[in-house]
C-alpha cells in the first residue's frame, strides 16, 4: 500500500491549505489583529507541507521494505509541528498593564496548524468543517462576546 499522494493530490492539498487558512486569516485582518492573513497562510501551508513530507518519507520507507514500520512513526513529525506552532502562538500573547492580549489570535494560529495537518493528511472534511467552525467562533461568537460580555467597550 502506497501512502504517498500523487502530484495532483499534493497540489490540491496545498491550494486547499491556502484557501482554508485565508478564511481565518482574513477574519483576523478584519479584526485588525497583528497575526493576520500572511501568518495564517504560512502556518497552514507549513503544516500541510510537513505532513505531506511525513507521508512521503513514511510511504517510501514502507515501500522499500527496509524499515521496521512500528518504529517509523509519521506522527512524530505532527508532534513537532504542534510544538512549533505553540511557540509561534506564545509569541503573539502579550501582557500589557495587567491584562493579557493575543490569546484568541494564538488560538487561531494553533487552529490553522491543525487544519494544515488535516489537509496534508487528506482529511478535507475535517479541515473544512474545522475552518467553518473556527470562523463561527471568531466572527459569530466575537460579536456575541462584544455585545453581551465586554463591559470595556
Amino acid at each position: 500500500m502506497d501512502l504517498r499522494p500523487d502530484t495532483g493530490d499534493i497540489v490540491l492539498r496545498v491550494v486547499l491549505s491556502l484557501v482554508f487558512a485565508a478564511v481565518l486569516g482574513v477574519e483576523r485582518e478584519w479584526s485588525r489583529k497583528p497575526a493576520g492573513l500572511r501568518t495564517h497562510l504560512l502556518v497552514c501551508l507549513g503544516s500541510t507541507a510537513f505532513t505531506l513530507v511525513a507521508l512521503e518519507f513514511y510511504g517510501s520507507l514502507v515501500a522499500s521494505g527496509n524499515v521496521d514500520v512500528t518504529r517509523a512513526d509519521p506522527l512524530r513529525l505532527v508532534e513537532g509541528i504542534i510544538g512549533g506552532i505553540g511557540f509561534l502562538g506564545a509569541g503573539s500573547i502579550i501582557q500589557s498593564q495587567g491584562s493579557v492580549e493575543g490569546l484568541t489570535t494564538a488560538s487561531s494560529i494553533w487552529l490553522v496548524g491543525a487544519i494544515g495537518i488535516a489537509i496534508g493528511g487528506g482529511h478535507f472534511v475535517i479541515a473544512g468543517t474545522t475552518t467553518a467552525a473556527g470562523l463561527l467562533v471568531l466572527r459569530g461568537l466575537g460579536y456575541v462576546e462584544k455585545r453581551f460580555f465586554d463591559d470595556r467597550a
